[in-house]
């Protein structure tokens, strides 16, 4: 039946197949670029020197504030600023700062231009992103409001909002408010975000959003071809994999992620990787004036074409990018969900014959339950110390990489609590541990109980977000083998349990290679949970995946025992069990110090 049942998935990867396509971008505007590449550098190479420090909440970032409204002023714009506050994980509360400079169009639509301004603080910011900044002012130049300007008034068919965002480096946070908050986020038909511009690298999009979906194709597209035609190549792209773990767990550390995340079509424009530097090589003589000019003149082209065009779409709607083609979302969806057909089957199947043959299934749902509290108070545990302080709290935005609360494990923190969890698994492990060996049937019921969870959770997955089977399907097909390995030797039921762990290996090696973190993606994925930017549901579905997979790793190591009945339950329950034995502790330590006094007292005599 498994092996039978895979052919159903052949039908989805044909109509994948058949959904590749390639979209058509928008046309050219007629009238060509002005953009000034050496106006932009040098502003940019001024606003590293004169504040290379624009942390958030910093002196630095005061001034770069006002030394971009002083830039803007000749042009006859008063940029408008949105204060707001911020508590940023292992910093604490932060006064940020968005300017916003409009140009008023003929239409109502807006279509925004952003770059953030404020750095790491840890060099001088020049690339990142003082570049992306120095470009968002020579492209409001064309757009002048005064008569005095060195060049004519361009007026628009949309109203331009250049948006400069403060706390950009600390997980898009401007962003965030600007599209929360701002009167001007109601409108919006586009955004085009500038992001280190101005390195020798080659040109890159950035297209990921905070929520599993794409912004527009149509958008992406135009932003391609618009970049190829001014540097000769076409921009890169994250690879087909790094796509697909993005939709299934959506993170970015770039500012078009809260828009793409509200169905707003928002594209980035870079030459950083996945995860933007910011350290001290980040200076003046790293700017590449050349790189500079090519890419402000690919996004005022990319915002005439956008202006001179109708509205863009909008939506849930999702796609992989395949070089230069892509394939459909939904045609991934559908693969994804025949994909766990053959596991479904095959475990219902199981469950049938099991019912046939009088295999009794009561006590292995108990001890999945079991285990299941167990992991559900790890963590509510977790979220315990979190109120306490003892994690990283803020904000629910992506952390920087950068700081503290990405790299530095708390370790006091988490010596307390593996204290406190081994006692929570003491507790629950009084009615789990072998009592006797299981028989053939408690160990079938054992992987069936476990496996029609699997398939629970699977549809729960399918419901909320059907690209994380990605991550829940290597665990379905190789844990789906156990019980037909119960008499094979360890070792190999050993490797077939670890192949089950293929998905979540995969999450957190996409966070060590793509974004530099290392061993400390373990920890990063933990503080992400700790500042709530995983949703719950995702958290509870994780933890009775965990519980699941204990039950079969029981099973696998041959330490697996059926909740016992009530005969052969010890005569307290594990709660009295265990104040006994605490008790039982603590007396026979005095009691050796006693034994211990008199000896000594007596080899005194």
């Amino acid at each position: 039946m498994y092996r039978g049942s895979w052919l159903l998935v052949v039908l989805p990867l044909l109509v994948c197949a058949l959904s590749v396509a390639r979209p058509a971008p928008l046309a050219a505007p007629a009238l060509p670029p002005a953009f000034d590449g050496g106006t932009a550098l040098a502003l940019a190479k001024e606003l590293a020197r004169d504040y290379p420090n624009r942390s958030p909440g910093s002196p630095g970032a005061t001034g770069a504030e006002r030394w971009l409204a002083t830039q803007l002023a000749p042009y006859g714009f008063r940029p408008l600023a949105e204060r707001f506050t911020a508590r940023v994980p292992g910093i604490g509360r932060v006064r940020l700062v968005n300017l916003v400079t409009v140009a008023e169009g003929r239409s109502g639509g807006t279509i925004v231009v952003l770059a953030h301004r404020d750095d790491t603080g840890l060099g001088e910011g020049a690339n990142d992103n003082a570049s992306g900044t120095g470009a968002l002012i020579e492209l409001a130049r064309a757009y002048a409001n005064s008569r005095n300007a060195a060049t004519p008034q361009v007026k628009p068919a949309h109203t331009l909002v250049f948006l400069s965002t403060d706390g950009g480096t600390l997980g898009a946070l401007g962003a965030s408010h600007f599209l929360r908050h701002s009167q001007w986020a109601r409108r919006i038909l586009a955004v085009v975000v500038l992001d280190g511009i101005a390195s020798p690298s080659p040109a890159r999009l950035e297209i990921g959003g905070d929520r599993s979906r794409s912004p527009s194709r149509v958008l992406v597209e135009t932003a391609a071809v618009r970049v190829e035609e001014q540097t000769g190549v076409a921009p890169g792209r994250t690879s087909a994999l790094g796509q697909l773990v993005d939709l299934a767990f959506p993170y970015t550390l770039y500012e078009q992620g809260p828009f793409v995340g509200r169905g707003i079509p928002a594209v980035t424009l870079t030459t950083l990787g996945d995860r933007p530097p910011g350290g001290p090589g980040d200076t003046r003589e790293r700017l590449d004036g050349v790189r500079l000019a090519q890419l402000g003149r690919a996004a005022q082209l990319l915002i005439g074409s956008l202006d001179q065009s109708g509205d863009l779409a909008r939506g849930r709607s999702t796609y992989i990018f395949l070089g230069a083609r892509l394939v459909r979302g939904w045609a991934l969806q559908l693969a994804l969900v025949a994909a766990a057909v053959p596991f479904l089957a095959t475990a219902v199947d199981l469950f049938a014959r099991c019912r046939r043959r009088g295999v009794r299934l009561g006590a292995a749902f108990r001890a999945y339950r079991r285990r299941l509290g167990f992991w559900l108070f790890l963590g509510g545990l977790f979220e315990l110390f979190a109120l306490f302080g003892a994690w990283p709290g803020g904000v629910a935005r992506p952390i920087n990489p950068d700081s503290s609360s990405a790299v530095h494990w708390p370790i006091l923190g988490l010596v307390l609590f593996g204290l406190v969890a081994s006692a929570g698994w003491l507790f629950a492990r009084e009615l789990l541990r072998p009592r006797r060996p299981a028989t053939g049937s408690e160990e079938l019921a054992g992987h069936t109980a476990a496996l029609l969870t699997l398939g629970m959770l699977t549809l729960l997955a399918v419901s909320t977000n059907v690209f994380s089977l990605v991550f829940l399907l290597p665990s379905l097909h190789a844990w789906l083998w156990l019980p037909q390995l119960r008499g094979r030797p360890a070792g190999t039921r050993l490797v077939v349990f670890l192949a089950g762990l293929l998905g979540p290996l995969l999450l957190v090696t996409s966070f060590a290679v793509r974004f530099g973190l290392g061993i400390d993606a373990l920890w990063y994925v933990g503080a992400l949970v700790a500042v709530g930017y995983v949703p719950l549901p995702t958290v509870v579905l994780a933890l009775a995946w965990a519980a699941a997979g204990a039950q079969l790793a029981a099973l696998a190591a041959g330490r697996y025992a059926a909740y016992p009945l009530g005969a052969e339950r010890p005569p307290r329950g594990p709660a009295r069990e265990l104040v006994r034995r605490v008790i039982l502790t603590i007396l026979g330590i005095r009691s050796r110090r006693r034994a211990a006094i008199a000896r000594r007292r007596a080899l005194q005599r």
